[in-house]
């Protein structure tokens, strides 16, 4: 679990459903070419190793490529660590120590990242703690300052330590209570253990949070955060002495205790036999599957040849999981498996999420036959060099930044117990052999002794069976925990720390990648950016038509068209197209906006010539066969099942309606489920013909790749497309009449946390005012350190992260503000945001607080472009809204060109439009707060959102 929401990865099975699309076999057409196994290599990470005299283990990479610096330590502490009766500590303390230290206030952290440009955040996972930074590199001596700081001079005060127990209640809420498979994950531990600590989730419990106390905080702090059980990376541009030379300074007097570190020791035992359990929540819109085995530990030899047989089973469309239960038999709604990545044993996992209309008993039966299938028979070479090629495209894309090389060291380090193994593992990756996936299925994977969690909504629940319904409020689970000393010595900081953070030194410059362009003689542009040498390449190809082009009778079309795109083309079948693809290490993903459809490939470089044709067929000759169509409406069907069960996705379904009207902007841009269910073979092809044509269209090629290159190779395969422009439809949303304000009030019955949110039109990407905009809407709810984080999550920790955003389009912008918490607090909650949001314009805006914010913007778009990925979407969107491309190189110097004076004139334009507040949850809870500050709101039963064409929606809308 995460101090703040981030995209590293997270312990929580991810058991909600993505709404990833599905490929499908279609009749036997025109053999499709094959990738051939790749040539490509993974360059190691060349990291150096000292150990000072205190333990601690400092690793540096040095890459003069960047202007960046990531500053990360990882301890050997995580949530197996929990003492007794207070689960979740570990993660409660992760937050804690982003508060107060001798010399450092509370929160002073993001001071040193965000108000210079960069990040931080924090994880733990069952075996470890990191804590992890990018700042620009002229900053590394004053992170490592905090860090030393933080590891042995931490002070925290009984204000701050219980309103952050109250924001990590609230992230268990969210990422537990609010999800309908998030209790799922609680009782999955459970059963899958007896006695072993892993058997408690990360996050803990309601019972154990309330129970930890400040005292307990120091305690755990002192017995584990010592330089001894630490290890401090360090990548990017720096000066290998002068950073030498400030480690020693900061850390290396720090002294352990002299107690012995607490380890667990208990193993956990083999299983005797099956067990199969039924688990309940709330609000659970399909039933689910889980099952586990029990593995090895991440360091075993049969590690390798377990992660490809994960890769065999769930990675990819043409994956086994996804293309037998998903796909053909079409019993899934989504699929998935994991491989164990713990220091100790731990678990290979098969879960699966029902498709509408089957059984947990249908779901058990396939998930057995899946494994009844790779234990009796050796996987195909095909197969095999697939999964690796995955695996391989995987550990490049991990390598493009530097938090992720730090990121991958990390793991190493903690899970498999050396950083060698960074580098070994994809070699023992490629070196698995189908003999070897089939032995460690036989291995592990035995019917016999597996664990099954069949998962359904509370109303499936026989009345005989009186557990506790609520397993996050349950008193803690009693598992084998560490000896613990008596008492125990803080590590002690070096005399001569000092007590205040050191200035930045002079800043090194980064080389922005080098933009070429080109029009082909039928009119697409195309478009190619160098980001580095890593073999991985990505192309994505737009058009300049989405949603916003949707018949008024027909909201999700365009988004129904694009995902069909892959599902088979003239001469191509799903199956060929995946299989294809993947075998290349790469991915074909359709996605649509309200101004725009794409389709993009991120492949190994050596591939891009077999694969890049195939994404044109994909383009210009897709089938929309019968077949296909009816399996994408079950599959969008379900996906919106899911949806329309949480939140967060109810808010979704009603905001655009309330922001634009029945403007082209005002519908879902996924669609409603009579939309979906009334989609026609001959409107997808109409809606295909007025999008995807060559001239307006642009295809951008970024990542390990020569522009030279790229045009030729898009010459070839993209030269014969014919076709006029798009017609491309206007949203028509007039911004300028705005409206008063309007409350909606989302009912969902039992829902584990309410989603409060305050939506406006607002001003195009075109306005002259727009980095004006961005800069404001950044200081409201931009980052940790903006206004709505700090009063919502900060001062009174009732939400897990609060922010806001500003999505521009072509023809109008959306503004949202939004926080998830407790139901009980969603009126306090709404009035902060509305009073935030309206307080923008009217209170002083200091260049205290505007500096910092502009430095973040700045900081943040350098890190999305360094990726190819990120860049190729950077570069894309400018094209598709017409904006010069050279505005991504002067986006910086646009956003430190905004005052304070410039952004506090452009801030009412964010709510221009007027101003919607949506809160979806649990009604009961807050219903009666909301009505007494806002008495004319408007009631909406979550059930009428998704009510099925032909049936009557309950109770429609009602104004109390």
């Amino acid at each position: 679990m995460n101090r703040r929401p981030s995209s590293l990865p997270a312990l929580a099975l991810a058991l909600l459903a993505t709404g990833a699309l599905t490929p499908f076999a279609a009749p036997a057409l025109a053999e499709a070419p094959v990738a051939a196994a790749s040539t490509a290599t993974v360059p190691p990470i060349p990291y150096t190793l000292r150990t000072l005299k205190n333990g601690l283990q400092v690793y540096a990479v040095r890459d003069t490529a960047t202007s960046n610096v990531a500053v990360q330590v990882w301890y050997g502490v995580g949530s197996v660590d929990d003492p007794q009766g207070r689960s979740g500590f570990a993660h409660l303390f992760e937050h804690m120590m982003f508060k107060a230290s001798r010399d450092m206030p509370s929160e002073y952290l993001d001071r040193l990242t965000e108000d210079v440009g960069g990040n931080n955040n924090a994880s733990t996972w069952d075996d470890l703690t990191n804590y992890y930074e990018v700042i620009p590199a002229n900053h590394v001596e004053r992170l490592l300052w905090a860090e030393a700081e933080r590891m042995s001079a931490l002070k925290v005060d009984e204000a701050s330590f219980k309103s952050e127990r109250d924001v990590v209640k609230e992230e268990l809420r969210q990422s537990y209570l609010a999800n309908p498979y998030g209790r799922l994950n609680l009782i999955l531990g459970e059963a899958s253990y007896t006695s072993h600590p892993y058997r408690r989730s990360t996050i803990g419990s309601i019972a154990d949070l309330d129970a930890a106390t400040i005292e307990d905080v120091r305690a755990f702090h002192d017995t584990y955060y010592r330089p001894a059980n630490a290890a401090l990376i360090v990548v990017g541009n720096f000066d290998q002495a002068k950073l030498d030379a400030t480690i020693d300074r900061y850390f290396g007097e720090i002294q352990n205790p002299e107690a012995t570190l607490p380890r667990v020791t208990a193993v956990e035992p083999p299983r005797t036999g099956p067990k199969v359990v039924l688990g309940y929540g709330p609000n659970v819109p399909l039933p689910a599957v889980a099952m586990t085995f029990q593995g090895p530990a991440a360091a075993s030899a049969d590690a390798a040849p377990l992660r490809v047989l994960d890769a065999i089973l769930s990675a990819g469309e043409a994956s086994r999981l996804n293309h037998d239960l998903v796909y053909e038999r079409q019993i899934a709604q989504s699929v998935g498996s994991d491989a164990p990545r713990n220091r100790a044993p731990g678990l290979f996992m098969l879960q699966i999420v029902m498709a509408g209309g089957k059984t947990v008993e249908e779901g058990s039966a396939a998930l057995l036959d899946e494994v009844k299938r790779v234990r009796e028979a050796q996987v195909s070479a095909p197969e095999l060099a697939r999964a690796k090629n995955q695996l391989l495209a995987h550990a490049l894309g991990e390598r493009e930044t530097i938090q992720g090389r730090a990121f991958e060291l990390g793991m190493a380090i903690r899970i498999e117990g050396d950083a060698a193994r960074a580098n070994s593992d994809i070699a023992a990756l490629q070196a698995v052999s189908a003999a070897d996936v089939q032995r460690v299925a036989v291995t592990y994977l035995d019917p016999e002794r597996r664990v099954e969690v069949r998962y359904a909504d509370e109303s499936a629940r026989p009345r005989t069976d009186t557990k506790a319904r609520d397993a996050a409020l349950a008193p803690s689970l009693s598992v084998a925990v560490a000896d613990r000393p008596a008492s125990i010595s803080a590590p002690l900081p070096p005399a001569d720390l000092p007590t205040a953070a050191p200035a930045p030194s002079a800043s090194p410059k980064s080389t922005a990648p080098v933009i070429a362009e080109k029009t082909l003689p039928n009119g697409l542009r195309v478009i190619v950016a160098r980001t580095g040498d890593l073999p991985l390449v990505t192309a994505a190809l737009a058009v300049p038509v989405g949603g916003a082009a949707d018949p008024a009778n027909a909201p999700g079309l365009a988004s129904m068209m694009t995902g069909l795109l892959p599902q088979g083309t003239t001469s191509r079948s799903a199956t060929q197209i995946a299989e294809a693809v993947e075998a290349a290490g790469g991915s074909l993903d359709p996605a649509t906006g309200f101004d725009s459809a794409s389709v993009s490939l991120t492949v190994l470089a050596d591939q891009l010539g077999v694969t890049l044709p195939i994404l044109a067929d994909v383009a210009e000759h897709p089938a929309f066969a019968g077949e296909e169509i009816e399996r994408r409406r079950h599959q969008a069907l379900d996906d919106l099942t899911v949806s329309l069960k949480s939140p967060r996705g109810l808010v979704g379904q009603v905001a655009p309606g309330a922001a634009f009207g029945s403007t082209g902007y005002g519908h879902p841009l996924g669609g409603t489920v009579t939309s979906i269910k009334g989609f026609t073979r001959a409107a997808l092809t109409q809606s295909y013909g007025q999008t995807f044509a060559p001239k307006g269209a642009v295809l951008v090629m970024t990542g390990g790749i020569a522009p030279q290159t790229g045009f030729a190779l898009a010459e070839q395969a993209f030269g014969g497309w014919t076709g006029g422009g798009a017609k491309r439809g206007l949203a028509k949303a007039d911004v300028a009449k705005a409206h008063p304000l309007k409350v909606i009030a989302i009912d969902l019955p039992g829902s584990g946390q309410a989603a409060v949110t305050v939506i406006s039109a607002t001003n195009p990407r075109s306005d002259p005012d727009h980095y004006a905009a961005v800069v404001a809407n950044d200081v409201l709810g931009g980052g940790f350190s903006a206004r709505l984080n700090e009063e919502i999550r900060i001062k009174r920790g009732l939400s897990y992260g609060a922010g806001s955003r500003l999505d521009a389009r072509r023809d109008a912008g959306l503004f949202t503000a939004s926080a998830q918490t407790k139901n009980e607090s969603a009126a306090q909650v709404a009035d902060l945001l509305l009073d935030e949001v309206k307080g923008l314009a009217e209170r002083p805006l200091a260049a205290s607080e505007l500096e910092p914010r502009k430095a973040y913007l700045v900081g943040s778009h350098g890190r999305a472009v360094e990726q190819s990925a990120g860049l190729a979407s950077e570069i894309g969107s400018h094209a598709i809204l017409g904006v010069p491309l050279s505005d991504i190189a002067s986006h910086d110097a646009s956003i430190q060109a905004v005052t304070a004076q410039a952004a506090r004139a452009a801030a009412p334009s964010l709510t221009r439009g007027g101003t919607t507040l949506i809160v979806a949850g649990d009604a009961r809870l807050f219903l009666a707060g909301l009505k007494a500050k806002f008495p004319a709101l408007t009631v909406i039963p979550a059930a009428s959102l998704g009510a099925p064409v032909g049936e009557k929606a309950p109770s429609g809308k009602t104004k109390p």
